[in-house]
């Protein structure tokens, strides 16, 4: 249990303070404006605390603070430290889904107009996020005959600079045609930036230009030119149109709708731009602690505005809720934005009605959410309790270990190291091993080796500073490895001669049967079947045995690759991958005919035939085809 820390030692300034376990992995992060006062509230009588703080504090072994000048740093700095740790008794967000943005490559030189999920990179601009991805290549398509930037991947581009010659696109006007410079630089950016601002929703000044456009072309005699501007003119207008109206023109802001149970809470926001609705986004909030309606819009906000914001920061954020600190929140907004930033309940008229609608979609989302998550949760949890009870452990193993060996006849040894946490997939902590002592097929020995050296990687790591500590760092409750009575002796062996047999506990499942041996008992253990907690134990060590072949299988080929198609004159990395990827393989590229090779568009006729005759000779000198 930890002990209170004296008084006089702990600071009366603004900071974040970090709770850890006997492992040293930090398990709550949190922020204060005065940390002595704020620590105080932890050491109390556990009768008195929330259910799940006092089991917080059961779980900690120490405690660590870091002083900063004022509370929108610490704000900061508790955001950072909860984004590295992924402490387990800290709020927890999960996107209900990935949604899709647009995406304008601001950093490439010809940049291109593309729609995205997942991580974003710095320098572009993105808009969004987006219901549907369907909604955005509407949108893209409608524009692109009024703002005719690129859509082409960068290979597409090089291929056709290289050709000299443009796509399709380019001859139905969809494309400036960038790549055989048919449009300069500084017309090329001019587009790019219209393009931005209507995306931003600066609407009127494309339509009254289009207008002008349309107008001139017409006096002019220029027919063709005008129905074209009219088409163009057209396709705004409907682009226009697919975007809600919800306020003025000259309104930013963006509107959050909030609901909860116990354990969770589903938030949606709607990001309003110039009046418009311009994207969309909703998560799941783990709610790891007892909060109040304030509290929880106050971890929302951190979520959605600690990350870099697609549509920049609105002059205000309408909540159903105002948090505690509100100014704090406001403050900190402000100097994200550089201007006044105001947080405020809306109690009438349209932004009333349209903070309604948010908060029904977010029912919507977590009625579907909740339907999920009994299923899933309930049955994690029972197959976690069953694997306890029948492996005879003390404890659920909330973190599972599965390692896995594949070897072509005894050659490119490779281990793998596959990890459940509470019963999910934590792909994060996945660990491949490429085996190095092993002379032939042993895969007892190759075995020792990957558990000595991932175990001998606990041990140098444990102690270090929870900044320092990398992902070897934490131990399993429960160590999987796929096999019978060998390779469990195996493990025991290494868990005893490191001193960790008392600490993690080992199991062999064998695939034959499906039987689980356990140390000390010579039969298998008896797991029901069919049971969630074999099922369990089945998706573990068929994960380790897929992520350990898929290794296997890439230092095959890049051997098979760099020992046939290495030193070919004209074949550089790229294009040999390339001619792997499209021939289906180095066998087929190997199997291929010299036609074959040459209908490849994009690689010279001189490299083919240095391919086919490299890969001739080679097929030739072998033994037995002379």
């Amino acid at each position: 249990m930890l002990q209170r820390p004296p008084n006089g030692i702990i600071p009366e300034t603004a900071g974040s303070y970090q709770f850890k376990d006997r492992h040293g992995r930090v398990i709550y992060v949190g922020k204060a404006k005065n940390l002595r006062a704020r620590l105080a509230n932890y050491f109390q009588n556990p009768t008195h605390m929330p259910i799940r703080t006092a089991r917080m504090m059961q779980d900690a072994e120490s405690l660590e603070w870091i002083q900063v000048d004022n509370e929108v740093e610490a704000l900061m700095l508790e955001y950072s430290l909860i984004q590295r740790h992924q402490p387990r008794f800290n709020v927890r967000y999960r996107d209900d889904k990935s949604y899709p943005f647009l995406c304008v490559t601001m950093v490439d030189e010809w940049p291109r107009a593309m729609v995205i999920r997942g991580r974003k990179r710095k320098g572009n601009r993105y808009f969004g996020p987006f219901g549907h991805a369907y909604a955005i290549r509407e949108t893209l398509d409608q524009l692109l005959r009024t703002f005719p930037i690129r859509t082409c991947s960068d290979n597409k581009f090089k291929h056709h600079f290289h050709l000299g010659r443009p796509c399709l696109l380019f001859h139905i006007e969809k494309c400036a045609g960038p790549c055989v410079d048919e449009v300069s630089p500084a017309t090329y950016s001019e587009m790019v930036q219209k393009l931005l601002a209507f995306l931003g929703g600066d609407t009127d000044e494309v339509v009254a230009q289009l207008e002008r456009d349309m107008s001139e072309a017409s006096a002019a005699l220029e027919f063709e030119q005008a129905a074209r501007l009219r088409d163009r003119l057209n396709n705004v207008r409907k682009a226009i149109e697919s975007q809600q109206m919800v306020g003025s023109r000259s309104e930013d802001f963006d509107v959050v709708g909030l609901v909860d149970d116990e354990l969770e809470a589903a938030c949606q926001v709607f990001y309003v731009r110039k009046g418009r609705v311009m994207g969309r986004r909703g998560f799941i909030v783990d709610k790891a602690g007892d909060l109040n309606r304030s509290d929880l819009i106050s971890r929302v906000l951190d979520r959605l505005y600690s990350e870099e914001n697609p549509l920049g920061s609105p002059k205000q954020v309408l909540v159903p809720h105002l948090p505690d600190n509100q100014e704090l929140y406001e403050d900190w907004l402000r100097q994200q934005r550089g201007s006044k930033v105001m947080i405020a309940v809306p109690q009438r008229g349209a932004k009333r009605k349209l903070s309604d609608t948010v908060t029904r979609n977010a029912i919507d989302a977590f009625t579907r959410h909740r339907l999920k998550r009994a299923a899933d949760h309930n049955t994690r949890a029972h197959a976690l309790n069953d694997l306890q009870a029948c492996l005879g452990m003390s404890e659920a193993p909330l973190r599972i270990e599965c390692y896995d060996m594949s070897h072509f006849q005894g050659s490119d040894y490779v281990g793998s190291m596959v990890v459940m946490e509470d019963g999910l997939p934590r792909k994060s902590e996945y660990r491949r091993f490429k085996v190095r002592a092993v002379e032939g097929n042993d895969d007892y020995a190759a075995m020792e080796e990957v558990l000595t050296r991932r175990l001998s990687s606990l041990l140098s790591e444990r102690d270090l500073p929870a900044e320092q500590k990398g992902k070897f760092a934490y131990p399993p409750q429960l160590l999987v490895v796929d096999g019978g009575k060998g390779q469990l002796r195996v493990a025991e062996r290494v868990l005893a001669e490191l001193r960790l047999d008392g600490e993690i506990f080992p199991a062999g499942l064998a695939k034959e049967f499906e039987q689980v041996y356990v140390p000390g008992q010579a039969e298998p253990v008896e797991i029901p079947r069919p049971s969630e907690s074999l099922y369990l134990l089945q998706r573990i060590r068929d994960e380790s045995h897929r992520f350990a072949n898929d290794y296997h299988r890439q230092l095959r080929n890049k051997a098979m690759t760099r020992s046939v198609l290495d030193d070919i004159v004209g074949l550089g990395p790229v294009r040999k991958a390339r001619v792997v990827k499209e021939m289906g393989g180095v066998r087929a590229v190997q199997s291929a005919s010299l036609e074959d090779l040459q209908t490849l568009s994009w690689l010279p006729n001189t490299v083919a035939q240095a391919v086919f005759d490299k890969l001739h000779k080679a097929h030739i000198d072998q033994p037995g085809n002379h």
